[in-house]
């Protein structure tokens, strides 16, 4: 047999793909589970260490005794790092999905990450800020996993075949979510512009999604957010095109509507819109869908809003508050996901108080919106005392002029025009509306209104499920470790 000096191993030789030399198996046989043989010993071997964890410690799927990529922390602080992204980090960046058994930063990311220097140390990164910012004494770790990451994405997206992989892309959205919680927007757009470039490598954020949706969903979401405005396009209502995909839900036949809101007079884009979500938010009720559904919805539903509302064409005031209101509905009961959305909450609540002020626009023959509006209002500016007074004014006056008595009237309106049975769905709405039912003793809360009814006291005692709308935060000002993660 012919002698050979080749130092990688035979698989990756076979595959003719780039072994890291690891030992006593390299990341890609680790990865692929399949026997890693060297002819020669690696010369260059990178060193690798092993977590060793107290027994009893059980990672669920995942086996806390894989070897990882080298880092410059020290072993102690890689391992609990490692444990905190696998039992809490996975759990809030992701809280769609709370099953370790599903959890696809447990079953999909974390293995890659395994296999990959550049997303392990962005991993790290996220847990390393909310430790440090927990503990309150510097950054310095962070620090050094940040300009490693940097130094490591660098170098993978140099290599054509590297770039494209889904570990570089949730590396690169990873990183434009922590410096955009850090408040340095223009790190993060640049991420964000790096991002989509890879995208369309890939082949358009369809293409993206059918190969890895945990990389497609947070590259669309976090690059709305960050930007303030969608970044892809939408699919058409077939689920034809190369932009992000409708929910099978929104692709059925619509049916004939017979209420009130069939001759609502808005622009058809915003009306298809609406119909749609009422008939799918209908079927919901008999077949429930999960928080991940859920979310594709709100993710097509407010592109497609936002990207119609950038068009030239000038939209009525109807049409226009009918928009930015299913948008922030859509955020409310969805709540923050992958990280807060607080910034661009404030700008669409800014644009529908703006809409609704122009000549005091009403909805004369629909009432119904009148109080819907005012109710995703309230909730919508809860973190905004200026917005909140405003939208309460409104929604006595449109308590008024309805006569309603209660919450369960308030509701009856509300259901109406566009609503979405959900365990908290209640939960969110009704305390801003049982205070202005309190003076008559009719339907009151439960709920301990002993201080008084302020918009901010309210916030403050009002139990509210996760994805309630975050806290306020001064740009570039880091207030918790949610903010410059950026978990909700």
């Amino acid at each position: 047999m012919r002698h050979t000096l080749r130092r990688s191993c035979s698989a990756c030789a076979k595959s003719k793909h780039s072994c890291d030399l690891g030992t006593p198996r390299c990341s890609r046989c680790v990865k692929r589970k399949v026997q890693c043989l060297y002819a020669n010993e690696p010369l260059t071997a990178p060193q690798k260490k092993t977590i060793i964890l107290p027994l009893g410690t059980r990672f669920s799927s995942v086996d806390p005794f894989e070897s990882y990529p080298q880092t410059r922390l020290p072993r102690g602080h890689v391992q609990r790092l490692i444990h905190s992204f696998l039992h809490k980090i996975a759990f809030q960046y992701y809280p769609l999905d709370l099953s370790p058994t599903s959890n696809p930063f447990l079953v999909s990311w974390w293995p890659q990450a395994l296999g990959d220097p550049a997303l392990f140390h962005v991993s790290l990164q996220t847990a390393c800020l909310d430790e440090e910012l927990l503990a309150q004494r510097g950054f310095q770790a962070s620090t050094v996993l940040m300009a490693d990451s940097v130094a490591l994405l660098r170098r993978k997206v140099e290599d054509s075949a590297l770039a494209v992989q889904d570990g570089t892309m949730n590396s690169v959205i990873t990183l434009a979510a922590i410096e955009f919680g850090k408040g340095n927007t223009r790190v993060s757009e640049m991420h964000v512009a790096g991002v989509k470039r890879l995208v369309d490598l890939r082949g358009g954020i369809s293409f993206v999604r059918r190969t890895s949706p945990l990389t497609a969903r947070m590259v669309s979401w976090v690059s709305l957010l960050v930007m303030g405005h969608p970044q892809f396009d939408t699919q058409d209502d077939a689920g034809i095109g190369d932009g992000i995909p409708p929910i099978p839900e929104w692709r059925l036949d619509l049916p004939i509507l017979e209420d009130q809101l069939g001759n609502l007079n808005i622009d058809h884009p915003v009306k298809n819109v609406l119909t749609r979500l009422r008939c799918v938010f209908e079927r919901a009720q008999s077949a429930p869908f999960p928080n991940t559904r859920l979310h594709d919805l709100t993710c097509f539903a407010v592109h497609r809003l936002l990207l119609t509302a950038a068009g030239a064409h000038v939209s009525s005031p109807a049409t226009e508050c009918i928009r930015y209101g299913i948008v922030l509905y859509m955020f409310i009961i969805q709540g923050p996901t992958y990280f807060s959305h607080a910034a661009l909450m404030n700008k669409l609540v800014t644009n529908l108080r703006q809409h609704l002020e122009q000549q005091q626009f009403e909805f004369a023959a629909h009432q119904d919106v009148n109080v819907w509006l005012a109710a995703v209002g309230l909730v919508a500016s809860a973190n905004n005392t200026a917005h909140y007074e405003w939208f309460a004014e409104r929604a006595r006056a449109a308590s008024a002029s309805l006569q309603l008595r209660s919450w369960t009237d308030t509701l009856s309106c509300i259901k109406r025009v566009l609503w979405l049975e959900r365990v908290h769905s209640e939960g969110i709405f009704r305390p801003h509306w049982d205070m202005f039912f309190i003076s008559s003793h009719n339907d009151v809360t439960t709920t301990d209104i002993s201080q008084p009814t302020t918009p901010r006291s309210l916030v403050a005692i009002r139990s509210l499920p996760r994805g309630s709308p975050p806290g306020k935060k001064q740009s570039g000002v880091v207030t918790s470790s949610m903010d410059v993660i950026g978990f909700g």
